[in-house]
């Protein structure tokens, strides 16, 4: 607890008794009353509920059997600031008409007539409204300063995904780049192998043969890479270009297709788009993959299974880290590991 919430009680309690002993009123019972609101204001922060019922029962016993003296509802008025900072209005407009109530109904104890009573009531009311609109005010600071703080972060991870994409892109032009001359050099190796009439490398094919797998991987995933614009209604395109490559894969939408949120719809893809890659670095080519997207009430689920006898996607390296990072980054949940039957199964559940 901060200085200034440990000095609020003491304050309070000071002022009251000052105040009371300038009436002269209040008598052993008045300053019992008053000295235990000011101390229930050491509690107002941890429990402004409980605190705000206590004080304004205390306040109203001292108007009803002392006086009716507004400074003795101050422990209240400060309580119910901080009830209406917790999002307790009816409380606090519960216990404002009580003691307005209870202040009219002491005037008219005291002896004074119904209209003048009344009157003194409805006076006090603005002290009441004051302590409401201090409590709306500070409320409404904490919400902004807590969207300030959410948007901050959400500006953070932007910036950051942003990076990530440059550095994924400058890494994979400078790959195809390097693996573009390795190919090229391989190929003229070999062709002018044959031309010499000499037997080719059985090395030299098997380069030729990798840097041309590579080209082709890289270039498919560069050019995802640099289409920001990647959602599941593109995994039918991405499901032929593996074909196209060689690879047997299987796609199975399930429930209702319908638009999700933007980062949900990237990162589903990016899950899918590495788990194929997955499976035609580790499956084997012979391998054949199943992809199933389910759509339900709280988002949508992906599962990729292959029937390989390789790791896949269970090889440790940053795919699966990817994958984790994506999905963990929306409050999801990834699976992956070999399936009993054989070959690997990768399952993601994303919230919508």
């Amino acid at each position: 607890m901060s200085r200034p919430d440990l000095l609020v009680a003491p304050i309070v309690a000071a002022v009251m008794v000052a105040n009371a002993a300038l009436t002269g009123k209040a008598g052993p019972v008045g300053y019992a009353l008053l000295l235990a609101a000011a101390a229930a204001m050491h509690f107002h922060r941890r429990a402004p509920i409980p605190v705000l019922a206590a004080t304004t029962g205390l306040a109203l016993v001292y108007f009803l059997t002392v006086e009716p003296e507004i400074s003795a509802s101050v422990p209240a008025l400060i309580a119910l600031t901080s009830v209406v900072r917790v999002h307790g209005r009816p409380y606090a407009l519960a216990s404002a008409l009580t003691l307005i109530l209870g202040m009219m109904a002491s005037n008219l104890l005291a002896g004074q007539p119904p209209v003048t009573a009344i009157k003194g009531g409805f006076l006090v009311m603005g002290w009441y409204v004051a302590a409401m609109a201090m409590g709306v005010a500070l409320l409404q600071a904490d919400e902004r300063a807590a969207e300030a703080e959410r948007t901050r972060e959400e500006a953070l991870l932007r910036r950051a995904e942003q990076e990530r994409l440059y550095i994924a892109r400058e890494l994979h032009d400078t790959l195809t780049h390097a693996i573009s001359v390795i190919k090229v050099q391989a190929g003229v190796a070999v062709h002018l192998a044959k031309k010499r009439g000499e037997e080719v490398p059985a090395s030299l094919l098997t380069i030729q043969e990798a840097s041309g797998d590579a080209m082709r991987e890289l270039r498919a995933t560069l050019e995802a890479l640099r289409d920001e614009t990647v959602a599941l209604a593109r995994l039918p395109g991405l499901v032929e270009r593996t074909r196209a490559g060689g690879q047997d894969v299987r796609l199975t939408v399930g429930g209702s297709p319908r638009p999700l949120p933007e980062e949900v719809e990237q990162a589903a893809y990016r899950i899918v788009q590495e788990a194929l890659t997955n499976v035609t670095k580790h499956a084997g080519g012979a391998a054949a993959a199943d992809v199933v997207v389910s759509y339900g009430s709280a988002g949508v689920v992906l599962q990729v299974d292959d029937d390989g006898h390789g790791q896949s996607a269970g090889a440790p390296g940053v795919g699966l880290t990817g994958m984790r990072e994506r999905v963990a980054a929306l409050g999801g949940t990834l699976a992956a590991g070999p399936r009993p039957e054989g070959g690997f199964s990768v399952r993601a559940e994303l919230p919508a």
